[in-house]
């Protein structure tokens, strides 16, 4: 292993750490403010990530950041900010308490807003 390749996947476990610091940092600050039988605080997680991911393919294919940072930030940091595992878990959750209608909102809105945050993230990327 080179000493570049070394160093990113330092790099990487560490922007993944933040970013999941930054997930649960986010999730509890939005839990203690909301009280909803809907998981906001995921929710809002996936949605901005996704955002955000979209952002910084953008700019990479802009040649604003590098691939190397590109990775950086979308593998390691909202990699570890984002997080698949917990809404599936969530929406099975409610789906198994009796909520199903509740549940497949989740997931659909989940995946429809994740979609069209990504396509804003790509779009607003461009246009910088």
């Amino acid at each position: 292993m080179s000493v570049s390749t070394f160093f990113l996947i330092i790099e990487m476990g560490l922007s993944g750490a933040i970013g999941a610091v930054a997930r649960y940092s986010a999730g509890r600050f939005i839990a203690e403010r909301v009280n909803s039988q809907f998981p906001l605080g995921t929710f809002l997680i996936n949605i901005t990530g996704a955002f955000c991911i979209g952002l910084v393919f953008a700019l990479t294919a802009k040649k604003l950041i590098s691939p190397t940072l590109q990775s950086i930030l979308a593998t390691g940091f909202l990699g570890g900010y984002t997080t698949f595992s917990t809404m599936s878990w969530e929406g099975t959750q409610m789906a198994r308490g009796g909520s199903n209608t509740r549940s497949l909102l989740y997931f659909g809105s989940t995946f429809l807003f994740g979609l069209s945050a990504g396509i804003l993230g790509l779009v607003i990327g461009y246009m910088l």
